[in-house]
């Protein structure tokens, strides 16, 4: 018997040294408070998935109302001016039409907050809601039809006709608006220009140097789940089935611009198919919102997939300077990213291609710079790895360009550069693993066969290889808050206004309660994606796992402390402090003697209690300001370019990567896979094509914006060390948008190796492999 008790104290203490957790408010650190049944880092299947593959999970436009309308929008053709003639008359006259809704009769809205405004804004922009006669950019909504079925609505709206003035003020082109000035981007409420020395006269003396362009298009979003949204007037209650990665955030924007409490705007969102960060507040939700308030009936709008072209945002173009200077040993003198990228005059979301820049090598100084301009257009979002996807194909193409021109092997010029600290911060880096990455990849790549440029040919296809380095931020959004509700039975709900968009998060927080409260998988509920649930956390910046960890373990750790009150006297924990216990098994143990144990239902029989519950937030995310914290990748590409036709072909992919401890291995493994099948395409063929003379999309469908397809997708091998970040929730950072970032530049590289040809315009397409 003490031979079992001594090892099992001993598996607890080891437990608590392999797991480390952020501080709880105080200071002190939170002691490890779980049993050993090794589900963190298990390839555990999707809960959620027999319901998906079944058709049993209800999206949302499959919500069931009685009286329901459908809604269909007709969207402005020009991208500045004003409305002159509106004929409604035949769309009215239309069969089945229940309303027509212009902004001659729409109710009077007060302007949607845009994200990044406030803490809660959420708004793809600022643009008055079918306010007035103006038009602000070509797809605007000018007017919403309802009626009792789509294809009446559909057909209602096509009678609708307008007739515009275009402004003489519009501005379409790139060259019209940079002619007008750059204004300094900022992100985040950050300025995205930093100098430390002088890069130019350090570039200028460097012995070995490039100076190299680099742009990047348009991108729009197409996740599988159009954005829809099923909602009703309830009273003075509006609530909202909605397609959407921020509940709380929603309801409170809505009620900004109805001017209503925001705990009257109810919205769930259970099952989202794809986000990518479009899925926040556009105009559709408003007009459906506004239009059921006219009717006094439901409301299902669903976008076609040219409406999401006309109205959601996705990535603005940019362009690119990348300078880099170096000594005769590689070490960086100078680094330099400058460059320009384009917004609209109603949001302020630039695309901050210079933050890899910041902290990925070492440089004796660096001047980086994102400049903004103005255009008429749809206002830009947030697309998977903002900035950093762009970003590292001009960083790492240079990185690139630079080995080659001084005869280095392109990984060994980036391990010379790696840093011992933050480079532009000084900060200390909490975890830093791309060393390891880097080796463990090439060696598993087999990187060592990679031969001159154009020098490998198998029949008419030309064969190269090529490598780029990847980063992603940590972050942790204050806001943060859980609630706990454990019962006599020994089953447990974890409630926290959270979202589940396809990455596992449902699965992983389940994996990682039952880790901490010592219960099984089948006896923990998590309840997300509810605006009246606690907690405004946003699905974004890959920090959802860490903002939600962070939560449950604050209120864990008062489950505990509540839990050892009612234990009273009788209890084997009797005199026991929150820091000395441990769970195991249904219930709680001394860390010292395993055992002092009892379950939870005895506990709570004890105490006269069925059930406790209780609710906490997250202490504020203070470790960012104390550590340089980062996701990182190392990747690595084989391909075959046609000498004949200039096909591309990706034959391999590797990725390897840093990113702490991963909570589940095989939803990881699928976000790392699907960020790099999202980065072919960025690389390969996603383009947005924009007509500059008016300002309208002009390929708004999957026939026409390309995306990866089966036959575009080789196998793509994962790895990655799992070495626990130490000042992190449950030692993890993101691993949502690590997985494009980088992959850009691996493809390019790749097509100079196998090819001699240098492409610096994205999409890599035939015609710039050949030309």
């Amino acid at each position: 018997m003490p031979i079992l008790k001594n090892a099992a104290q001993a598996v607890l203490k080891k437990a608590i040294a392999l797991a480390p957790d952020v501080l709880i408010p105080g200071g002190k650190p939170d002691p490890l408070i779980r049993h050993t049944g090794g589900l963190i880092g298990a390839p555990v299947s999707r809960i959620d998935g027999p319901l998906k593959v079944s058709g049993r999970a209800t999206f949302a436009a499959e919500f069931p109302m009685a009286g329901m309308t459908y809604a269909a929008l007709k969207y402005a053709s020009i991208p500045r001016g004003r409305i002159v003639a509106l004929d409604t008359a035949a769309a009215e006259a239309a069969p089945g039409v229940v309303l027509v809704m212009t902004y001659r009769n729409a109710p009077r809205l007060r302007p949607m907050p845009a994200f990044m405004t406030q803490q809660k804004a959420a708004g793809g922009d600022d643009v008055p809601v079918m306010q007035d006669d103006q038009i602000h950019w070509n797809g605007q909504p000018v007017a919403l039809v309802l009626a009792d079925t789509q294809e009446q609505a559909d057909h209602a709206q096509s009678l609708i006709h307008v007739v515009y003035e275009t402004g003489r003020d519009a501005v379409t082109s790139l060259a019209a608006a940079k002619a007008k000035g750059s204004e300094p981007g900022l992100f985040q409420g950050e300025p995205l220009k930093l100098a430390i020395q002088d890069a130019e006269t350090m570039l200028a003396a460097a012995p070995h140097k490039i100076d190299v362009r680099y742009t990047t298009p348009r991108h729009n979003h197409n996740p599988i789940e159009l954005h829809a949204a099923t909602l009703a007037w309830q009273g003075d209650t509006l609530r909202i089935h909605d397609t959407v990665q921020a509940v709380a955030h929603e309801a409170w924007t809505l009620a900004q611009v109805f001017g209503i409490d925001e705990k009257h705007v109810h919205v769930t969102s259970p099952y989202v198919g794809g986000g990518f960060g479009s899925k926040t507040v556009w105009q559709h939700q408003v007009l459906a919102a506004a239009a059921a308030k006219l009717a006094q009936r439901p409301v299902r709008i669903v976008l076609s997939r040219e409406g999401v072209f006309r109205i959601v945002g996705g990535r603005t173009l940019t362009e690119q300077r990348v300078a880099l200077g170096a000594r005769a040993d590689g070490t960086l003198d100078a680094l330099i990213h400058t460059g320009t990228v384009a917004m609209s005059p109603h949001n302020n979301m630039p695309e901050p291609f210079i933050l890899p820049a910041k902290s990925a090598y070492a440089s004796r100084s660096f001047l980086l710079d994102v400049e903004t301009v103005r255009m008429n257009m749809t206002a830009n979002t947030f697309m998977r790895a903002p900035g950093e996807a762009v970003g590292t194909f001009g960083l790492e193409s240079g990185l690139d360009e630079l080995a080659h021109a001084m005869g280095l092997d392109p990984i060994e010029l980036r391990l010379r550069n790696e840093p011992e600290k933050d480079p532009t911060t000084g900060l200390p880096f909490s975890q830093r693993g791309i060393v390891e990455a880097w080796k463990a990849g090439r060696e598993r790549f087999g990187w060592d066969a990679r031969r001159e440029p154009g020098a490998r040919r198998e029949g008419d296809w030309f064969v190269g290889m090529g490598c780029a380095a990847g980063t992603y931020p940590y972050y942790r959004m204050p806001g943060g808050a859980a609630r706990i509700t454990l019962t006599d039975k020994g089953r447990a709900t974890v409630s926290i206004a959270a979202h589940e968009m396809g990455m596992g998060t449902s699965t992983a927080q389940t994996q990682i309660a039952a880790e901490r409260l010592g219960l099984t998988m089948a006896d923990v509920d998590f309840e997300y994606a509810d605006s009246h649930l606690p907690g405004v956390v946003l699905a974004g910046g890959s920090q959802q796992t860490a903002a939600i960890g962070a939560a449950v373990m604050a209120a864990h750790h008062k489950l505990v402390v509540k839990l050892l009150r009612l234990a009273g006297d009788g209890s084997p924990l009797s005199g026991l402090a929150s820091g000395e216990v441990g769970c195991r098994d249904g219930g709680l143990c001394a860390l010292d003697d395993p055992d002092r144990f009892e379950t939870y239902g005895a506990l709570l029989a004890r105490a006269g209690h069925d059930h406790v519950s209780v609710e906490a937030e997250a202490p504020p995310p203070l470790e960012i300001q104390h550590w340089s914290m980062h996701s990182h990748s190392a990747l690595f590409c084989e391909l075959r370019v046609h000498g004949v036709t200039g096909e591309i072909r990706v034959s391999r992919f590797l990725g390897s990567f840093d990113c702490g401890r991963i909570i589940n291995a095989k939803t990881a493994a699928s976000q790392f896979r699907g960020g790099i099948i999202m980065g072919l395409g960025l690389a390969l063929m996603e383009e947005t094509h924009f007509d500059e003379r008016t300002g309208r999309v002009m390929n708004p469908s999957l026939a026409d914006y390309h995306v990866p397809v089966h036959l575009d997708v080789p196998e793509i091998d994962i790895i990655w060390g799992d070495e626990a970040d130490p000042h992190t929730p449950m030692g993890a950072r993101g691993v949502g948008e690590i997985g494009i970032t980088g992959v850009g530049a691996a493809v390019a590289n790749a097509v100079f190796n196998a090819t001699g040809r240098r492409v610096r315009d994205l999409p890599i397409t035939l015609d710039k492999v050949m030309g």
